[in-house]
C-alpha cells in the first residue's frame, strides 16, 4: 500500500525490558511483522520512523531495553501485525510492559471547521510479558499511575492509599480467577498475546503525538 493512500498513520510506542540472553537476531525475528509491514527487508532497514524526529526502533543492549517510538502508514490490517508481534515478544521479555498504539486518520483535517465528520482516530493499549502474572502486574502499575495522577488534582497523595488497595484487590481477584482457570485446564481469560483496550476518538480532541 502506498503511504499516499493509506487511511492511517500508526504510531507504536513502548519501552520493553528483555531477558539478558536475548540478542539482536531474536529481536529482529520477533519484530518481523512490523518491519515487513513497512516494506523493509530487515529490522535495520525498517527501524527508522516515518518521522525523522522520532527515534524509531532501538535496542539498548546495556540495559536490555527495546525502545519503540515508530510511525508507519497503514490500514486496519495492522492490528493483526500487532497480535503477531506481541505473541513473539512475550517469549523475549523479562518483565511486563505496555505498548501504546495510536491510529491517526490521515484524511481528517482539524482546521476544516465545516467538516461534520469526526476523526477515525483510535488508541489501543497492549501488554506483553513472560507470564500472565507479569502482564497483570504491568496493567496494575499503569492503572495505579493513571488513577493517582488524576486524583492528585483533588486529593493529597497520602489520602489515596485506600484507592490503591482497592485496585490491588481487584487485580488479586483477577489473578486468582486466572490461576483457577489454568488449574481446570481452561484457556486463560487474557491470553499470552497482548491484551488491549481502545476506543474510537474524535469528540474529545486528537491524541497528541509523543514528543522527544
Amino acid at each position: 500500500m502506498s503511504s499516499y493512500d493509506a487511511p492511517f498513520e500508526i504510531h507504536v510506542h513502548g519501552d520493553i525490558r528483555l531477558r539478558a540472553d536475548v540478542g539482536y537476531d531474536a529481536i529482529q525475528d520477533a519484530l518481523k511483522p512490523l518491519w515487513k509491514y513497512a516494506g523493509a527487508r530487515s529490522l535495520a532497514d525498517g527501524a527508522a520512523s516515518a518521522y525523522e524526529e522520532e527515534p524509531g526502533i532501538r535496542f539498548d543492549p546495556q540495559n536490555h531495553v527495546l525502545q519503540i517510538c515508530w510511525t508507519v502508514s497503514g490500514d486496519e490490517d495492522f492490528r493483526q501485525v500487532l497480535d503477531e508481534m506481541c505473541m513473539a515478544l512475550n517469549d523475549l521479555t523479562e518483565t511486563g510492559a505496555a505498548i501504546e498504539v495510536t491510529f491517526y486518520d490521515t484524511e481528517f483535517d482539524e482546521e476544516d471547521e465545516s467538516a461534520e465528520e469526526e476523526a477515525r482516530d483510535d488508541f489501543v493499549l497492549l501488554f506483553v510479558g513472560p507470564t500472565p502474572a507479569a502482564i497483570m502486574q504491568a496493567q496494575r502499575d499503569l492503572l495505579v499511575q493513571d488513577v493517582i495522577s488524576l486524583m492528585e488534582r483533588h486529593f493529597d497523595a497520602s489520602e489515596l492509599g485506600g484507592v490503591v488497595g482497592e485496585i490491588d484487590r481487584l487485580f488479586n481477584q483477577r489473578f486468582d480467577a486466572l490461576v483457577t482457570s489454568l488449574e481446570l485446564g481452561k484457556p486463560p481469560r487474557s491470553g499470552g498475546g497482548g491484551t488491549g483496550s481502545g476506543g474510537h476518538g474524535g469528540g474529545g480532541g486528537r491524541r497528541p503525538r509523543h514528543l522527544h
